[in-house]
């Protein structure tokens, strides 16, 4: 059956990109992986969100798990059932996922926080974000900056790039899949388990009976 496919391939491809967007969001919260930057609250504010960890992290476990589980369900009113709940969690996970995406490209072009020089001495903040009246003023467009500018912690700004780089794309993937996932249980719920055989299952049947 398609849609039982189709389930099941999704629910499998989001669990390792759940796993590398916790990861990912795990580091981001150490830097040079030491703690005491976190303690001290010198972590960069869309790292300490976590959308990582629990959206496209824990939102995402959760909702490929039941995608699997579904897939393999038996009996066309029961599939309907199970339709109708996977519609609901697709949203949430479509959702969770994109709100995830959104937080870490906005993390990567804002740049990270950092200890830095300023007239009246070293100072935390965030030196690299762009200038919003100045185009293509982002850091990113000029990496002679990436090493000059932050003190503490050394190689922060490419630890935040690399970081928040990989879970916007994976989220953003995740994302993606969950949307054409919506549409495949919208087709499992319209159409039952036989529209990829050109067979229409509208109702149900009891066995025996023809």
């Amino acid at each position: 059956m398609c849609v039982s496919r189709c389930l099941h391939c999704v629910g499998i491809s989001l669990i390792p990109m759940a796993i590398i967007c916790m990861v990912c969001n795990s580091l981001l919260l150490f830097p040079n992986l030491k703690a005491n930057f976190l303690l001290e609250g010198h972590v960069t504010r869309e790292a300490t969100w976590s959308t990582g960890l629990w959206g496209s992290g824990f939102v995402v476990l959760l909702s490929a798990r039941t995608f699997v589980q579904s897939s393999q369900t038996k009996g066309c009113f029961a599939f309907r059932r199970k339709m109708v709940c996977q519609v609901v969690q697709s949203c949430l996970c479509l959702l969770a996922a994109a709100f995830c995406c959104l937080v870490s490209f906005h993390g990567l072009a804002q740049g990270p926080l950092c200890q830095y020089n300023t007239t009246s001495g070293l100072t935390w903040g965030v030196p690299l974000q762009p200038d919003l009246d100045i185009p293509g003023s982002g850091y990113l467009y000029n990496r002679t900056l990436w090493s000059g500018v932050c003190m503490e912690p050394r190689n922060v700004v490419v630890w935040n790039v690399v970081l928040f780089s990989v879970m916007g794309g994976v989220s953003g993937l995740q994302t993606l899949l969950c949307a054409a996932n919506i549409l495949n249980t919208l087709l499992g719920l319209v159409l039952g388990h036989g529209f990829c055989h050109n067979k229409v299952a509208p109702s149900c049947k009891r066995r025996g009976k023809s």
